[in-house]
């Protein structure tokens, strides 16, 4: 027998990832902002939707969510009709929103009062990952309400792994996040390179990425890179909020980020040259223009 699940928030992300849930036999009833795209989901999926998080959280064993940054988690949990008001006792909140840990510390113990669970559940692998069903997931939260969400969490991911306490998934993403930055950046200067002396971009990177030099961002994007094709998804906009999270705590717990650092103020460029809803490797462009 499925669960009764609830989805809220629909975006890239959300919605396949929502569709996997009842893929896997969950009864889910979804709430999105635009009520539109829950009615198109309901339609797709042979689900529910709700006018509110909290109607879509009424009843349900587990809540899961997908928005935008910590103001838009606040607004759909602890807000006029967020879903801790319709929670029952015993259910769990699955947050896979990039937020910061400071908001998944303060609705950990917002749900715990109300008797709920609540895992912060941060994913990387992008549109294509949430399609597929191969999300990585990194969370946070209590070992009782993780081993509850695991099965689920398991409808879409490869990887799901307890990191620790409340907050620790969103931190494990920001190492994510900042990782990528490096990489992007230096795949894009290596690129640069390759075509200003001369040689076959394409070429160079299928000889290096035979060696030390691979990379999941190499592999993946140095085609459309070379093409000057940016249309992958995970959005200008969007990196630099998540930049700007572990920016921010990196000041609060003394750690150093001189790269990251950089490359945000990069991402700054390229949104100056109008690619805010350009994906992550557009940082190519603003060394080609």
């Amino acid at each position: 027998m499925g669960e009764r699940v609830a989805f809220i928030g629909l975006g890239v992300m959300g919605y396949p990832m929502a569709g996997h849930l009842a893929s896997g036999g969950h009864d889910v009833t979804v709430y999105n902002r635009t009520a539109a795209k829950s009615e198109a989901w309901a339609k797709e999926h042979g689900g529910k939707s709700a006018p509110t998080p909290r109607q879509a959280a009424e009843g349900a064993d587990f809540v899961f969510c997908c928005v935008g940054n910590d103001d838009d988690l606040r607004a759909v949990t602890t807000g006029e009709d967020g879903a801790f008001h319709g929670m029952k006792s015993g259910a769990v909140f699955i947050d896979n929103t990039t937020a910061s840990s400071e908001v998944a510390r303060e609705l950990h113990a917002a749900a715990a009062e109300k008797g709920c669970g609540f895992l912060d559940a941060p994913v990387s692998g992008g549109q294509a990952g949430a399609e597929n069903g191969v999300l990585t997931v990194m969370v946070g939260g209590d070992d009782d309400a993780y081993a509850k969400a695991e099965p689920l969490i398991d409808c879409y991911a490869r990887m799901c792994r307890l990191m620790g306490p409340s907050g620790s998934g969103q931190l494990t993403k920001m190492v994510n996040q900042i990782c990528i930055a490096g990489l992007v950046e230096a795949l894009s200067e290596g690129i640069h390179f390759a075509k200003q002396a001369g040689l076959d971009a394409e070429a160079v990177v299928d000889v290096i990425s035979k060696g030390a030099a691979q990379s999941w961002q190499m592999e993946n994007r140095y085609k459309t890179m070379i093409a000057g094709e940016f249309e992958h998804g995970f959005a200008v906009d969007w990196m630099r909020k998540d930049l700007n999270i572990c920016l921010e705590t990196a000041r609060q717990i003394g750690a150093k980020l001189p790269v990251a650092a950089l490359v945000d103020q990069f991402y700054a460029e390229v949104q100056d040259m109008g690619g805010r809803r350009w994906d992550t490797s557009s940082l190519i462009a603003r060394l080609e223009r």
